[in-house]
């Protein structure tokens, strides 16, 4: 049995009653998202792009790649140039699906996934109202020591710049 208790903007909450293998039962509270994307940009020099920006759930500002929501019936690829576009200001002629994973697969249904985008002309910034969005650029190996001293901490970060090495080798 499955109870919606809330429906917000970005997330729904739903509580599931469900029987457990020794027959017990039990509830289980279930975040419903619809999805994000997640672009790993990559410059004519090999950098990769990075934004930072504040994240009211951590009290922090987070070094990132950029990501956002998939909007209803929005493509995965149209999702990504878009993102892309928005937070940092780029548009890229090849954009490549990487992997796609579940965030926490523990409380949501939440799939993410991760583009490499190569190619890329600055076009401008096209912030929503609410982002307030940094720009950095860096070489791929100041980007993964940064993830080794815990300065990139978010998982869809250091999945796609960990990905992103073997997906260039392929391009």
């Amino acid at each position: 049995m499955a109870k919606r208790v809330y429906e917000g903007n970005i997330i729904n909450l739903r509580v599931d009653t469900i029987t457990l293998p020794g027959g017990r039962t039990a509830k289980r509270e279930v975040v419903e998202h619809s999805g994000a994307v997640a672009v790993v940009p990559v410059n004519e020099k090999g950098e990769i792009l990075l934004v930072r920006q504040y994240r009211h759930a951590t009290g922090k500002s987070l070094l990132e790649i950029p990501a956002g929501k998939l909007e209803p019936g929005e493509s995965m690829t149209d999702c990504a140039g878009r993102e892309l576009l928005e937070e940092t200001g780029y548009e890229a002629t090849k954009l490549k699906k990487m992997v796609s994973f579940f965030s926490t697969p523990g409380f949501t249904n939440e799939m993410l996934h991760l583009f490499l985008a190569t190619g890329l002309a600055y076009k401008g910034q096209k912030l929503d109202e609410e982002e307030d969005i940094d720009v950095l650029t860096m070489p791929f190996g100041r980007a993964i020591e940064l993830i080794w001293k815990g300065e990139i901490c978010d998982a869809k970060s250091i999945a796609g710049i960990l990905a992103a090495p073997h997906y260039l080798k392929e391009s």
